[in-house]
């Protein structure tokens, strides 16, 4: 009590005009014409946020999201910033229809800055605008869409910039032990469904939901480093290592853990002219126990994105490839998966708050584990985006 107090009391007397307050945030609605199996979001194979019933069917459907974000300066060291999110969803979709997405404190200074609460990573060549939108496409690609669903730490965060050409960080976190089960359990999706805080998300072809960000199962940390070279306005390589480090045990709360590994390697070219080549290439593994044996799986995605803006016109493509297989290398082996995605984006700025958008997506890949295994398929989105 005599902490918050004191706390209080120093945000109090820091002069106003080191203070600020800023809100931030996009009403986006989505006419989306899916030509696809049932999506992950109700339970099926499918791999978009949105779907049809079978391969061949094709369904128009409506989203509708709102996201706000808030962040508080009270000193020239400090911020606080929180962000959440509500949608509105074709019916069937499991899931929470609003929650919160970040929450922290950063202290900062020239070369340092702390953060500590919930986060994500600065892993994205894509996801790079606030809020962690993307000024690219509207869909993800297959590396991003899994992590909005799967991964976002829960802890602290330490980085080091010693100059403009290197940058080092270290996280520790918690309540990722389930990070795995959806990548697993239907393999690599794209779309941009964000994950919300101890939000159930679907199994496909079971019953029952696992929560991937939510509370710590099994009381130890998981653990990140990173580090990044670039040329201050021209590029940037960057190499991060994620071990969410579950304990291997059958059940704990009525959630299985999942040991996932991997590594990330993104570059960007161009990041601040008006053509930027960004890539990124995530691989590792990830494992489970059950009662007499345990089953560990490889994955491995890579996009490149191409992208060029002409006035108040952005023109994107972006080509993904993803595959997952049995580290034991079984035969047959049913967590095997090959396949790739092309995707092509306009975007405009209509006015200076209100942004247009049209893109197609197109997705080949089969899924063994499918009632049917043609679970790619296509998209055609139609955007329209309000930001504040």
């Amino acid at each position: 009590m005599r902490f918050r107090l004191a706390a209080i009391l120093c945000a109090l007397a820091v002069p106003a005009a080191a203070q600020s307050l800023q809100v931030h945030g996009f009403l986006t609605a989505r006419e989306i014409y899916v030509k696809a199996q049932r999506s992950w979001t109700q339970g099926g194979f499918g791999r978009f946020d949105v779907g049809a019933q079978i391969p061949d069917d094709h369904r128009n459907v409506n989203v509708e999201i709102a996201q706000l974000g808030i962040d508080w300066t009270p000193t020239t060291w400090m911020l606080i910033h929180t962000d959440g999110i509500a949608r509105r969803e074709p019916s069937g979709t499991i899931g929470k229809r609003a929650g919160m997405l970040q929450g922290f404190v950063d202290l900062h200074s020239e070369r340092w800055r702390f953060r500590a609460g919930a986060f994500w990573l600065p892993t994205s060549r894509e996801n790079i605008d606030p809020l962690w939108t993307s000024p690219y496409t509207v869909t993800y690609s297959a590396l991003n869409s899994w992590i909005g669903q799967e991964f976002r730490p829960l802890g602290a965060d330490l980085q080091f910039s010693p100059n403009f050409y290197i940058t080092l960080g270290a996280t520790a976190f918690r309540g990722n032990d389930t990070t795995g089960t959806e990548l697993s359990d239907r393999g690599w999706t794209f779309g941009n469904r964000l994950t919300v805080y101890n939000e159930g998300l679907p199994q496909a072809g079971e019953q029952g939901t696992t929560k991937p960000i939510a509370h710590d199962l099994d009381g130890k940390n998981g653990y990140s480093g990173r580090i990044r070279l670039q040329l201050p306005e021209r590029a940037m390589i960057q190499f991060t290592r994620i071990d969410n480090r579950a304990t291997l045990v059958p059940k704990v709360h009525g959630q299985t853990p999942w040991l996932t590994k991997f590594n990330v390697i993104g570059a960007t070219l161009g990041t601040t002219g008006p053509t930027t080549l960004a890539a990124e290439w995530a691989y590792g593994g990830t494992e489970l126990a059950f009662p007499g044996g345990r089953f560990k799986m490889d994955f491995d995605t890579a996009y490149v994105l191409l992208s060029q803006k002409r006035g108040a016109d952005r023109w994107t493509a972006r080509v993904d490839r993803f595959s997952t297989r049995d580290h034991a290398k079984s035969d047959p082996d049913f967590s095997r998966e090959n396949g790739h995605a092309v995707t092509i984006a306009w975007l405009r700025d209509v006015r200076e708050h209100v942004r247009a958008g049209l893109e197609y997506a197109r997705v080949k890949g089969d899924r063994p584990t499918a009632p049917d295994p043609r679970t790619g398929g296509s998209t055609i989105t139609a955007e329209l985006r309000y930001g504040f």
